[in-house]
């Protein structure tokens, strides 16, 4: 009877155990897989540049390296999408300096903004994108000629792309990273939702669906 009462007593402890292993293992593949359902305030951080209506309830966060061709390609695209929304989309930009030479281009788009001419800057960075960003030799110092077109002070742009803000907001962009996984650009979240599979008509079509949803 002590053989049979300990037989069952080991195998209710071994049966809690696995559930105890199972449960442990099931939110650690949870926290491993974070980005399949990140909320939106774990993707944009205080200093992240928006583009579009602050009180735009969808929003879209792109992870972005400037020197990536396909972030160039995509861009018109992602613009079009908020342009077309009449103030309920949003376009959020984090940093993934994965290329060399891209750091440096940050620290330009950055210190361009603190002229209130960021996303002029942007478009230049991009449309020159083949002219400085070889992957080969990248020389994003050649962009300051193309900037004088947009009004840039590019004396004050140079020594304010040096400044430790600037370095700490690619820091915690970096940190953000690696914290969610991502490692290629773009990668895009819709109101936290990562695109069921890449390509533009997925973000244009999870855009649609965020937008019927918040603005019923």
């Amino acid at each position: 009877m002590k053989k049979r009462t300990l037989l069952v007593f080991t195998s209710i402890v071994a049966v809690m155990a696995f559930a105890v292993s199972a449960f442990v293992y099931e939110q650690s593949q949870l926290r491993k897989n974070k980005t399949a359902d990140t909320p939106v305030s774990e993707l944009v951080r205080m200093h992240s540049p928006v583009f579009g209506a602050a009180s735009a309830k969808v929003t879209i966060v792109e992870f972005f390296d400037p020197s990536c061709e396909t972030c160039r390609a995509f861009y018109p695209g992602v613009k079009e999408l908020v342009n077309a929304h009449d103030g309920k989309v949003k376009l959020v930009i984090r940093y993934a300096p994965f290329h060399e030479g891209s750091e440096d281009m940050i620290k330009i788009l950055e210190a361009s903004r603190m002229q209130d001419k960021y996303w002029p800057t942007l478009e230049t960075v991009l449309r020159m994108q083949p002219q400085w960003a070889s992957h080969d030799n990248p020389q994003p110092d050649l962009i300051w000629d193309y900037l004088k077109e947009n009004g840039l002070d590019i004396e004050k742009a140079r020594k304010d792309a040096n400044k430790e803000t600037v370095a700490a907001v690619i820091e915690q962009d970096k940190t953000d990273l690696r914290a969610l996984n991502i490692k290629q650009t773009p990668t895009f979240f819709v109101n936290g939702q990562p695109l069921p599979k890449f390509g533009y008509e997925q973000l244009k079509a999870l855009v649609e669906q965020e937008v019927k949803a918040a603005y019923p």
